[in-house]
This record gives C-alpha cells, sequence and structure tokens, in this order.
C-alpha cells in the first residue's frame, strides 16, 4: 500500500469505530492459487470450494467525493494486516478476513465445489425476457425437464413479474399458475426454487413440492413472509431491491451502490437470523436491474465479492437484464442478450460467485465448464 493510500484511509478512519471493509482480489488459481496459498501469500477464497484464492485484498471505505462513494487502497494481505495492527483496527480487520476466508456450508444440499445454475422458469405473460414462453404449464414443466438436462441444478418457477414497471398479481394468481408446474417437477425429481414475494404464494410451493424461497424483497414484502421462511426452514435467497417493481427505476439514487447493497444485505441477513433462520440457510442476491441504473449494475459487478462478507454464498441474476443492451447502445432486444450475459456471469465467477440464476442454461453451462478447465489448469 502506498504511503499516500495509508494516509488517505487513515484520515478517514478517525474514530473509535472504525468504518472498512474488505474485498478479494482475485483471482488466483490452479497450481499458482495453491502454491500461492502453501507458502502463507495467499488465502482460499470461502474456503478454496471454486479453487480460487487470494493474495491481495481491497481497503474500502465511503468518501462521498468519488464516482463510486467509495476510495480504496490495495495490498497484499500481510501488509494491509499491519497496516489495521498500527492504526489499532485488527479485530475488524481479521474478523473481516475471516469473513472472506470461511469455508460456505452446502446450501440447499448443494455444495460449491462448482458454480452452481439456477434456470428461470417465469409462468407468466408478462416477463421481460419470456412471458407467455411457459403461461402454459405443459410447455414449463417441458421447459423445466429440458432446462435440467442441459445443466441446471435449481428450476426457479415464478408466477408474477417483477419486470420494471409490472403490476402485481394476487396471490391466489400466482398460485394458479405455478401450483401444477411445481408438482410435476418436484415428483420428477427437480430441486425446485420459489420466486415469490407473498406469503400464501410461499406456503402453497413448499407444499408443492419447492425447497427453495427466492423473495426479490427479502423477505420483506409481505408481513408474513419471514415467519413462513422460519417454520418452513427451507433455505432462502434474500436479494436488495430499491423500492418496488413499479416505480423501483424512477430515480434510483446510492451514496454507494456496492456498500448500500452489501450494508442491507447484512441487515436483512441480521433480520433473518434473529427470527430463526440459520445463516447457512441464505444466500444473497445484489438485484442486478432492480431500481439500479446502468452504472450502479456495473459498479455492483465489478465489486461483488464484496458480498462475500457477508458469510453466504451469492447468487447473481444478470440474464438478458437491459444492463447488457445500455452498455454496448444497441437495444438490443432480452433474448439477443446471451453473449452480454455469459461475460457477466464469467466476470461473476471470478470474484466467486457461486450461484448463476439464468435463462440460457446449455450455453451457460458450457461456458462455466470452460472457465472451470481454464480455472484449474492456470
Amino acid at each position: 500500500m502506498t504511503n499516500a493510500g495509508s494516509d488517505r484511509l487513515a484520515g478517514a478512519l478517525n474514530g473509535a469505530t472504525p468504518e472498512f471493509w474488505l474485498r478479494p482480489v482475485v483471482p488466483l488459481s490452479g497450481p499458482s492459487g495453491r502454491a500461492a496459498i502453501a507458502d502463507g501469500r495467499a488465502m482460499p477464497l470461502t474456503g478454496g470450494g471454486a479453487g480460487l484464492a487470494f493474495a491481495d485484498v481491497e481497503i474500502v471505505i465511503r468518501d462521498a467525493q468519488s464516482e463510486t462513494g467509495m476510495a480504496t487502497a490495495i495490498a497484499p494481505i500481510a501488509e494491509a494486516r499491519r497496516w489495521a495492527r498500527s492504526h489499532g483496527w485488527s479485530e475488524r480487520f481479521e474478523a473481516l478476513l475471516q469473513a472472506l476466508g470461511a469455508p460456505r456450508e452446502s446450501w440447499a444440499g448443494l455444495d460449491f465445489s462448482r458454480p452452481r445454475i439456477m434456470a428461470i422458469v417465469n409462468v407468466t405473460p408478462d416477463s421481460f425476457s419470456d412471458g407467455g414462453d411457459h403461461l402454459d404449464a405443459a410447455a414449463a414443466v417441458a421447459s423445466g425437464k429440458a432446462m435440467l438436462a442441459a445443466g441446471a441444478d435449481i428450476l426457479d418457477i415464478g408466477g408474477e413479474s417483477t419486470r420494471p414497471g409490472s403490476a402485481p398479481v394476487t396471490p391466489a394468481e400466482e398460485i394458479h399458475r405455478i401450483e401444477p408446474v411445481i408438482r410435476e417437477l418436484a415428483d420428477a425429481g427437480a430441486l425446485i426454487s420459489v420466486d415469490t414475494r407473498n406469503a400464501a404464494t410461499m406456503r402453497a410451493a413448499l407444499a408443492a413440492g419447492a425447497r427453495i424461497i427466492n423473495d426479490v424483497t427479502a423477505l420483506t414484502g409481505d408481513p408474513a413472509s419471514l415467519e413462513v421462511a422460519a417454520e418452513s426452514r427451507a433455505p432462502v435467497v434474500l436479494m436488495h431491491m430499491l423500492g418496488e417493481p413499479r416505480t423501483m427505476q424512477d430515480d434510483p439514487v446510492y451514496a454507494s451502490a456496492p456498500l448500500d447493497v452489501l450494508e442491507y444485505l447484512q441487515a436483512r441477513i441480521d433480520a433473518c437470523m434473529a427470527a430463526g433462520i440459520p445463516r447457512s440457510a441464505i444466500a444473497v442476491d445484489p438485484g442486478i436491474g432492480f431500481g439500479k441504473r446502468l452504472r450502479h449494475n456495473q459498479q455492483l459487478l465489478g465489486h461483488l465479492s464484496l458480498l462475500h462478507l457477508t458469510g453466504c454464498p451469492i447468487l447473481l441474476g444478470a440474464s438478458r437484464k437491459s444492463f447488457i443492451s445500455s452498455t454496448v447502445s444497441r437495444g438490443e432486444p432480452p433474448k439477443n442478450r446471451l453473449p452480454g450475459s455469459i461475460a457477466a456471469a464469467l466476470a461473476a465467477l471470478d470474484q466467486g460467485v457461486q450461484l448463476l440464476r439464468v435463462h440460457d442454461v446449455a450455453e451457460t453451462w458450457q461456458a462455466v465448464e470452460v472457465w472451470r478447465g481454464i480455472r484449474q489448469g492456470s
């Protein structure tokens, strides 16, 4: 760490309870990563489940003058540790480092020795990308089975569109759409996630055979949802969303998108744990496209590894999102955004993201397998 970087951070961290975070600078992988771990220069990321390690950390603080709302300095772990010790901040530093390196327990019966794919099955007429494709139950079931054969580990079934500007549907209509699909696919042996923000729908889906609750409101959209999740002992996905679908894109504002999302998700984890949901049952999702402008999405995608500080597996849902067409400024419709979706997925894997929520399963599976081969041999 340069003296200028150290001085800037130290000046901003005056106080009894310094507010700083650590982001692992990854990836080290394959033989070089294992050698760096063996000689003490590196640590395995989240226990090394995905074969990634890090030798440097980025120390992050809030900085209102910065474009991203953050000031940072990168240093080898040993040097950063000395920096923290010199200022009396070792306790926080070591706790953050432990969160980055601790192994992740299996989640929903899945270990993270490899990235996992969650396939999207929207049983809706109006989802932004595949609305109407699976509205018929038989078509949804056939599509789900094809996704399993293509490499999906989880089928995420939803009956309400939460695209920007969408209107809510009643739980009764949502249940009507998804219950027969969940029942048949669960009977076929699929691991089912229900994508809903309604407690009644959660109950019905779990009774039909779903085993995971994926809630875009992080269990805040329905007063009963936290209780349902806790009583069911189902694994949950907590997603960040600023506002609600009808208005979330009107004027989203962040002090620092990566840090604001991290702090929100940590607060939701704390609330879930207080309600009886163990950390090992929780995955977190930064909510790409949910109350975020292009710059917010890009900042989040560039700092996904900050979310390892939650101690939970990370799920990324970037597939076919509008930030892809906004980035390249060509106005590609959703089904023409596969290359951008794959690029976001691979960037996420290089930051240790464990779960990818996607529309295009076969293509994503192939990209993931090639990524694994490169990382294991590098």
